[in-house]
């Protein structure tokens, strides 16, 4: 059996979906003050409109990753094709290519991380920076699983021979195992999105 082309397909999809998801998530943090012209949060005071700023910046990190990604968006379906033909030479030139492409992501992420990190540690309210450190694990999360995955294309791409049956076997459990540590990973990910999602809907309930 070859490792299973759909599920290669959904992790590649879910890439775009995930980080897609966690843009507009941050955008709220940034409603324009009408006294000040800057940047502020409903509710908090002291330097949370400085954090708000630098949380705009990490919104263009995410945004690079979502058109990073979009314009990748096809490399599963390439990726399934040469599997179902046993194409190893383009199984191994996609495999790389999924490989760098989630690289590039990667840095933009932990960018992304960074400047969440460096929110938190200004004088803002304690609900914000709950939030902040919420989707912080959530985003540290989702790169923590797609580095998990990335690991599956690497074996693809360095040991990947339909005419070696052991070796087929053998990628394809390593397949099945990554496939089901991506999930988990991923579900934790979006419990820890979710929970923020509700803190700040607590807290804008808090202002009405």
């Amino acid at each position: 059996m070859k490792p299973n082309a759909n599920n290669i397909l959904k992790n590649l999809r879910s890439l775009l979906f995930c980080f897609a998801f966690l843009s507009p998530l941050f955008a709220f943090s940034c409603v324009k003050a009408e006294k000040s012209g800057g940047f502020d949060v409903p509710g908090f005071s002291d330097e949370t409109a400085e954090a708000g700023q630098i949380i705009f910046e990490a919104n263009k990190d995410l945004t690079k990753i979502k058109i990073l990604y979009k314009e990748n968006e096809d490399k599963g379906e390439e990726l399934k094709r040469a599997l179902e033909t046993d194409d190893a030479d383009l199984v191994r030139k996609i495999s790389d290519e999924v490989v760098d492409l989630i690289n590039d992501g990667a840095d933009s992420g932990k960018s992304a991380i960074k400047k969440i990190q460096a929110a938190q540690e200004m004088e803002i309210n304690e609900d914000y920076r709950k939030y902040l450190s919420l989707k912080e694990e959530s985003l540290t999360k989702q790169l923590e699983a797609f580095a998990n995955y990335q690991q599956a294309a690497i074996a693809l791409r360095d040991n990947y021979d339909p005419k070696n049956k052991l070796l087929r076997e053998k990628i394809k459990e390593e397949f099945k195992t990554r496939s089901e540590n991506y999930r988990i990973i991923m579900e934790k990910a979006r419990e820890y999105s979710t929970r923020a999602n509700e803190l700040a809907k607590e807290s804008s309930k808090k202002q009405n």
